[in-house]
């Protein structure tokens, strides 16, 4: 499953478990179902896809965390939920898909909605300060450099911890110089850029399931 190719290291079908870290920082989620910590933003009750052809990243990190949001779509009721939180210096993406499935009760339908951007090696989605609250990742993957159980605070590469992000400061981290994901399917929650450029976007409303990502 790993061999070292070129300083780096290759694993086939890389698939996110977060254990060490997810398991710890949900004692991170009492706090903040008790208010006393604070949320960077309240996550809606619907995860969503995303699925690349390529994706490179520069500045790799990768930790536990805590997502505070809604259960559902009515808005309701509050809980939190264990990520796994990938983040980048800068990335750039070739064809990107991300789609999002909604139940519509008043009409009795499923709605679709799907983004696709980077068509192609000369028109990439680019970003910078990416973050990406993962509940599930596959993809074959390469890393450069890659340090395995560093601490969350004492990381060196990737973008610095958000203000307001629930993660344990001692927790069990990843970090590499970069990082190479081919074949990307993932489900997430939440991404925040500082910057996101999105060549060659499309965008499409649909009732065909044909239109998820994956």
């Amino acid at each position: 499953m790993e061999s070292q190719v070129r300083g780096g290291t290759r694993w086939k079908r890389f698939a996110v478990v977060m254990v060490p870290s997810v398991a710890a920082a949900a004692c991170v989620g009492v706090g903040l179902a008790q208010g006393a910590l604070a949320a960077s933003f309240s996550v809606s009750g619907q995860e969503f896809k995303v699925s690349a052809g390529h994706l490179h990243g520069d500045g790799f990190a990768q930790y536990g965390g805590i997502d505070s949001g809604y259960t559902s779509t009515d808005g309701k009721t509050k809980t939190v939920r264990p990520v796994a939180i990938s983040s980048f210096d800068t990335a750039q993406i070739t064809k990107m898909c991300q789609s999002v499935k909604t139940e519509i009760p008043l009409i009795g339908k499923t709605i679709y909605l799907r983004l696709d951007a980077g068509p192609d090696d000369k028109h990439k989605v680019e970003a910078e300060k990416l973050y990406i609250d993962v509940a599930q990742l596959d993809a074959d993957a390469t890393f450069k450099n890659i340090d395995i159980g560093v601490a969350i605070k004492d990381k060196t590469k990737g973008p610095a911890v958000k203000d307001g992000e629930n993660v344990l400061p001692g927790g069990f981290a990843q970090q590499a110089e970069s990082a190479d994901l081919y074949g990307v399917e993932q489900t997430a929650w939440a991404t925040t850029a500082g910057t996101f450029k999105l060549s060659g976007l499309k965008m499409r409303l649909g009732t065909d399931s044909k239109m998820e990502c994956f």
